[in-house]
């Protein structure tokens, strides 16, 4: 079917049940003749139906095609929405499963358009809303919204928590309603459509969504709790202590005593044993590292200023909870991580600690951290990982990791990526005296401490760009920068060795370069690789080693001066090139990934790696849902809590029987805040413990199950 059909439509008596100050737009249930509508890949029943409160719809079967749409337009002219905020629509998911609808609103003047996209649910009817603004739940202070739909006041309302473009509501064109590429026909009941001054539903989407314990208060799951006493007693219940205590068949580190052949040296190293890379304790034995990111008690800090309307209940400002405020400005205006992040600074209340205080009272810190190594040993894990408390390794019940956070007033390099900020500039005798000073605080306590397994350094680097001239961001970002850039420079440098004569390097990146002055110039604009000049590529991809080489070398040097002993970890790759990655591997002890997919080996070249013949660290993954409070799913997301536990079994499951792989830990131990942690709003359900510090059940002992199983 490829056909418009035309039809004129009104509101009939939609004045008879809303206010008459309320704009009609259409009826798609009621034909009249204020609207125009023209179906494109839809099918309109002829009868008129009516839902459970009495209103009127009308059936609309959209077609298998690339993008069947409804388009509303005004009868004459253009609407003036000037006084409107939401658009409001009538409909109900007619099919037994969700589908997606796109709504485009457009204007009359160039790139003067809104869009929308959401997911309707089976079941009943609903008011779709759609802001007549660009907004998203980032300019709420979180990177994920509400869950959808919700109960405002007795009316089932479906709000478009994003909507991006710009809109002269002066002058609105055209309204569509699509189907993005259905692969048969779905049916979807349409009624009434209106205009609505304000931004009512928007904020009550986001009234009071969390309670006093920082849980979101529209939602139920079994570890959900409504007073002090039900805390207290699902802290009795499931942190009972339970005993740490090492298997006969570990050693006191972890280390299986069943695999011989490996070296002591009183110290964790790795060691490759029949075509197996392994870590190895200090009393010699085999080591894989299960490990759990970020077990810190202050994770539950979330900002409150400015947006007090989202909290039930926030304790006064004095009082035994006063305590668990504080404030300061989290802003990073140079990172991608929190562009468009709203309510970023200020005042912020710390839930989780307030809940660790409500159970344990004054000696809430001591408390918590003996029962979380209770916790974590009980759930078979045996590594501390990045970002933790550093009491919980000074304990020496588990292995534990430290980060060198290199910061400092050097130069930097945009790679065009840049979700934590820009490069660090390795050419810059800045950054190697900000090295050496990270790395003689991180190292300074814990030298001689035997259950330190090693040292990671920076955190997801942007070593490469975007899109598909990505992986050359970085030197294509160096040649862009400023002419003072060390990196730079060293960049130019390295050309003039190898072309001597400007005019060559020109004919070889097909430039019309006629001197070096052109490439020292603030914003050269530098070329894409492409197949008809391999030089560029061949270039491009040397710098790239002697970036990476650089920055290794470097930080190794620093970390071997310091401490001789412990492991460098490697950098957590995330983006990632093939020579930053093999730069790694040659001043690295153990290559570290960031890896967020449904396998290990899924997240990183694993065939490469094993030419370089290093080992793999796993040093983040998780798996999120969105049915126990946060409304986040993490970076890989499962459909519901128990597939959590399936998807975590899988996984380390893959990592323990891969050769190459000696270790991965989970991010993160506690979830995130509902309404979004400091640094960047982030707000997903993907912790072993909820905001109260209860254990997932049923996940955590999935997890136990898989940890137990793993034989290495």
């Amino acid at each position: 079917m490829n056909r418009r059909v035309s039809i004129w439509l009104c509101l009939g008596s939609l004045s008879a049940c809303h206010a008459a100050s309320i704009p009609a737009v259409a009826d798609l249930a009621s034909p009249d003749a204020i609207a125009q509508v023209a179906l494109d890949q839809v099918q309109r029943a002829n009868a008129v139906e009516h839902a459970a409160d009495g209103v009127a719809q009308q059936r609309y079967a959209f077609q298998p095609a690339a993008h069947p749409q409804i388009v509303l337009s005004p009868a004459h002219g253009a609407w003036d929405w000037s006084k409107q905020g939401e658009l409001d629509l009538r409909v109900q998911n007619a099919m037994p499963w969700a589908v997606t609808l796109n709504v485009d609103i457009d204007g009359t003047g160039e790139g003067q358009h809104l869009h929308a996209t959401v997911g309707v649910l089976p079941g009943p009817a609903q008011t779709l809303v759609i802001p007549l603004h660009a907004v998203s739940p980032r300019a709420f202070g979180m990177q994920v919204g509400p869950p959808m739909p919700f109960d405002e006041a007795g009316r089932n309302v479906l709000l478009a928590t994003t909507v991006e473009g710009a809109l002269d509501l002066h002058q609105v064109h055209a309204v569509h309603i699509g189907m993005p590429t259905p692969q048969a026909a779905q049916t979807v009941l349409l009624g009434r459509v209106q205009t609505v001054a304000g931004d009512a539903a928007l904020h009550a989407a986001y009234v009071g969504i969390v309670d006093r314990y920082g849980q979101y208060t529209r939602g139920r799951w079994p570890e959900k709790v409504d007073s002090d006493a039900a805390l207290s007693a699902a802290q009795s219940k499931t942190g009972a202590a339970q005993a740490g205590a090492v298997s006969k068949d570990m050693d006191r580190y972890g280390g299986r005593l069943d695999v011989h052949g490996l070296q002591q040296s009183g110290w964790f190293h790795a060691q490759k044993l029949s075509d197996r890379w392994r870590l190895v304790t200090p009393d010699g034995h085999a080591f894989f590292s299960l490990g759990v990111n970020a077990v810190v008690a202050d994770g539950g800090r979330t900002y409150v200023q400015g947006r007090e309307f989202m909290f039930r209940d926030l304790p006064p400002d004095s009082g035994e909870l006063a305590p668990f405020y504080g404030g300061g400005d989290n802003r990073r205006v140079d990172q991608g991580a929190s562009a468009g992040i709203g309510y970023n600074h200020g005042r912020w209340f710390d839930f989780y600690a307030a809940n660790l205080y409500r159970v344990d009272g004054q000696d809430w810190l001591s408390a918590w951290r003996a029962r979380t190594l209770d916790r974590l040993q009980a759930w078979g894990f045996n590594t501390v990982g990045n970002w933790s408390d550093e009491a919980l390794g000074s304990a020496h019940r588990l292995p534990y990791t430290r980060s060198i956070n290199i910061a400092g007033n050097y130069a930097n390099v945009a790679s065009g990526y840049d979700y934590w900020g820009r490069m660090p500039d390795p050419f810059d005798p800045r950054f190697v005296q900000a090295t050496e000073q990270a790395v003689a605080k991180e190292t300074a306590n814990v030298v001689d401490d035997p259950y330190l397994l090693g040292y990671f350094a920076d955190n997801e680097l942007a070593w490469a760009g975007q899109g598909p001239q990505g992986r050359w961001g970085l030197a294509i970002g160096t040649l862009r920068g400023d002419a003072n850039s060390p990196a730079k420079q060293a960049f130019i440098a390295m050309l003039k060795k190898k072309y001597a004569d400007p005019i060559k390097l020109g004919n070889a990146w097909n430039l019309p370069l006629g001197s070096w002055d052109m490439l020292q110039a603030s914003g050269f604009v530098p070329p894409n690789p492409d197949e008809a000049h391999p030089a560029i590529a061949e270039d491009y991809s040397a710098w790239l080693r002697e970036y990476a080489d650089t920055y290794f070398r470097v930080v190794a040097a620093a970390i071997h001066r310091h401490d001789s002993h412990h492991l460098f970890l490697g950098g957590r790759f995330a983006v990632n090139t093939p020579e930053a990655v093999a730069a790694c591997a040659q001043y690295c002890d153990v290559v570290s990934f960031n890896v967020y997919a449904d396998l290990p080996q899924h997240g990183f070249d694993a065939a490469a790696m094993h030419q370089l013949d290093k080992p793999v660290l796993i040093s983040e993954f998780h798996f999120g849902s969105d049915d126990r409070g946060p409304f986040g799913k993490g970076v890989v997301s499962v459909w519901n809590e128990p597939q959590r536990g399936e998807a975590y079994a899988k996984f380390i499951a893959a990592a323990a029987a891969d050769p190459d792989i000696v270790g991965a830990h989970w991010f993160e131990y506690t979830d995130q805040p509902v309404t979004g942690r400091l640094l960047d709003g982030e707000n997903s359900h993907i912790g072993l413990v909820g905001i109260t510090d209860i254990p997932f059940g049923g996940f955590v002992e999935a997890v136990r199950a898989a940890n137990n199983a793993v034989g290495y």
